[in-house]
């Protein structure tokens, strides 16, 4: 029986006399049928131990047994410590345990888990209360309550991690982390996520670095799914703070945990603190990835008959996971009960997977295992879960506990994927006041109970996991009650009334278009409060910022292929974006690799790898007056946009909206009309913001 069916068996055993199968489910972040073979299994231990079984009602209402309390006295493993602890010893697990505890503790509660006396606790609580202020803490005692530590959560974390490491150099009996857990969570997979997205970031940690950013971030999990979070951060390192987020981003799927922008801020600290060891370059050819999984992303789109090839949260989460398994031999994880649900109930999705086996070996460099393909099954199914619920007009709250930033991020990210009509924001503990008058669904960042209307928990990431619960939350209200179509019109958006505005402007004040669409934009923005930009449109410029007057030729002369990229990187070597070397990669990549990065017929995208002599990230179109020969099989080439790219994300919004752009139908055609590069430059801001 593992720690999960414990838990359910303690929470059947306890005072509550009304629990359901989608309760449950909520409550342990599983899906219900887990809930329902865990069931099963606390079953056969009733059987095994003469108790009557728990049963179903309608509507997945759990009956218990009145003697299925007597369960607990037989599997639940009690305490871990069978050992007398030296005083010493007691006094740091004591304050492991009050530093660490999500509630009150009592001096009776401590005394009974050491096995020791009252008095005992009480003649230690000078010492420990002096252990514990060293770490900025303070223990506070409450009448009819019992000890509580008061500091910040940061302060907390550093006294805990300070014992576990103190522990492991000392190698001390009375390990206080036996009493408390501080490695909640799956330490394997904590483990391989920090080293797969070592290699993405090409920031390689000394092996000391590597072990404590594994303990923080077991330390940040336990805590989290405590209910403790970090205090407001006033920024973040951003040196490091892409990497946090893709860290965090992969912990919370796979260790099923929410967590705050205030946690990835803080995190990205931590890691700027963390000792590294200078590496040459980056595993694998990261934009080729890229490119190719643009590929594969139209190529499941025709397999599965719906367009994915617009959802750019899609494409950056898979290209930054198929990344991610480049840069191990194997991803070696296990997958949540979730997604192998997922996997079991889309065999069409996997099937189309499994037709593209030879882009993805192009882009692994190998054959990938089912738990590979397993992982890219989630992300598709995630991005049809996003397709197919924009047409849905539930009612929603949303519930958070973490205060305005972290609901706004939430918000954006609703908004953004879902057709909701978000009804209130509001305070997690206000949500057992939301009527089913007032709402169809509460999202919620932690997980709630005693409401009235139907709860989902989720991180304010919204990682695919996240995507897909509330999808499966959608498909349950739908089928087990009536409830109003409420199909209705999308709200207005900054970019669908830009859409409607900017040829108004074009067509009145051509001269003035880009300075009056750039504040009308702004103030649109302001008005529907959208004004403040996203972490990824800070990290992510748009096409046409990367591609100014400055950065586009036209009818330039080549002779072949070669001189063509030359010509097109020559004003990024001018402009210090790239260094001199970096041409002549980009012309080895191509000898080597074949022109992969023909993105469309006649348009190519030449570059180099990361670690080739770019030095910050930027573009250069060129239009040629006579169209070159790249491939003897493609169309001869007539546009070469140079690529300078310094990490995996910063360029791939551009290259996303390139790639959309060059699908739509007279892009090119506008392309080849233009007479200056200013008009080039216009042609690609409006079509830009025409994307939906």
């Amino acid at each position: 029986m593992n720690n999960r069916m414990l838990a359910i068996v303690r929470e059947l055993s306890g005072p509550r006399t009304s629990f359901t199968i989608d309760g449950l489910a909520e409550r342990h972040q599983v899906s219900s049928r887990t809930i329902r073979n865990d069931l099963d299994a606390i079953n056969e231990s009733l059987e095994e131990h003469g108790l009557p079984p728990v049963t179903l009602a309608r509507g997945g209402l759990i009956q218990v047994p009145e003697s299925f309390s007597e369960l607990l006295a037989e599997i639940d493993p009690g305490d871990y410590y069978q050992y007398k602890l030296s005083p010493e010893e007691r006094k740091r697990v004591v304050a492991a345990m009050l530093v660490g505890a999500a509630d009150f503790l009592t001096l009776s509660s401590i005394a009974d888990t050491l096995y020791v006396s009252r008095a005992t606790i009480i003649h230690d609580l000078d010492d420990i209360k002096a252990l514990v202020a060293k770490g900025g803490l303070e223990v506070q005692s409450y009448p009819n309550k019992g000890l509580r530590v008061l500091g910040a959560e940061s302060a907390k974390r550093d006294f805990l991690l300070k014992l576990v490491r103190e522990q492991g150099r000392e190698q001390m009996v009375g390990d206080p982390t036996k009493i408390i857990s501080l490695q909640a969570g799956n330490k394997i997979v904590i483990q391989k996520i920090v080293n797969e997205q070592e290699k993405v970031y090409d920031r390689q940690l000394t092996d000391q670095s590597f072990v404590n950013i594994v303990q923080y971030r077991g330390v940040l999990v336990n805590r989290n799914l405590q209910g403790a979070y970090i205090e407001p951060q006033s920024g973040n390192n951003p040196d490091t703070y892409l990497m946090a987020l893709s860290i965090l981003k992969f912990v919370c799927q796979y260790c099923n945990v929410q967590t705050t922008e205030d946690e990835i801020a803080y995190f990205s600290y931590v890691l700027a603190d963390a000792k590294t060891i200078h590496t040459a370059g980056s595993a694998g050819d990261t934009l080729r990835i890229q490119m190719l999984t643009r590929q594969l992303i139209s190529r499941l789109s025709e397999e599965l008959g719906v367009d994915l090839t617009d959802d750019y949260d899609f494409y950056e989460n898979l290209s930054n996971h198929l990344i991610s398994v480049a840069a191990v031999d194997q991803l070696d994880i296990t997958l949540s009960p979730i997604v192998e649900e997922v996997i079991e109930e889309h065999p069409d999705v996997q099937e189309a997977i499994e037709k593209q086996s030879h882009l993805l070996e192009q882009c692994e460099g190998r054959s990938l295992s089912r738990v590979e393909i397993g992982c890219i099954v989630l992300h598709v199914c995630a991005a049809l879960e996003r397709k197919k619920n924009k047409e849905i007009a539930f009612h929603v709250v949303v519930a958070c506990h973490a205060g305005i930033g972290t609901s706004q991020l939430l918000l954006e990210r609703l908004k953004k994927n879902f057709n909701f009509r978000i009804v209130d924001i509001i305070s997690a503990h206000g949500a057992s006041e939301v009527t089913p008058e007032q709402a169809d669904l509460i999202i919620s960042t932690v997980p709630l109970s005693g409401c009235a209307v139907e709860t989902v928990t989720v991180s304010p990431l919204l990682n695919d996991e996240d995507y897909l619960r509330i999808g499966t939350k959608i498909d349950t209200l739908r089928n087990s009650r009536h409830l109003p179509t409420r199909i209705e019109e999308k709200g207005i958006t900054a970019n669908g009334l830009m859409e409607r505005l900017v040829p108004l402007i074009h067509e009145i004040a051509p001269e003035q278009e880009k300075p009056l669409v750039r504040a009308i934009r702004k103030e649109v923005r302001h008005y529907l409060r959208q004004s403040v930009e996203s972490e990824a449109e800070i990290f992510a410029p748009y096409l046409h910022h990367l591609l100014t007057v400055d950065h586009i030729q036209l009818d330039v002369e080549c002779q072949d292929w070669k001189e063509a990229i030359a010509a097109s990187a020559q004003p990024l070597l001018e402009g210090k974006y790239i260094e001199s070397n970096y041409i002549e990669a980009m012309i080895q990549n191509t000898l080597d690799n074949g022109p992969y990065y023909l993105l469309s017929p006649g348009f190519a995208m030449p570059h180099a790898g990361l670690e080739e002599g770019s030095v910050k990230v930027g573009m250069n179109l060129i239009r040629l007056k006579e169209p070159v020969v790249f491939d003897d099989e493609e169309d001869p080439v007539e546009f070469v946009c140079c690529l300078s790219a310094i990490d995996h994300r910063t360029h791939l919004k551009a290259f996303f909206n390139l790639v959309n752009l060059l699908q739509k139908e007279g892009f090119k055609d506008q392309l080849r009309q233009c007479r200056t590069p200013e008009e080039m430059t216009s042609v690609i801001e409006h079509m830009e913001y025409t994307l939906t």
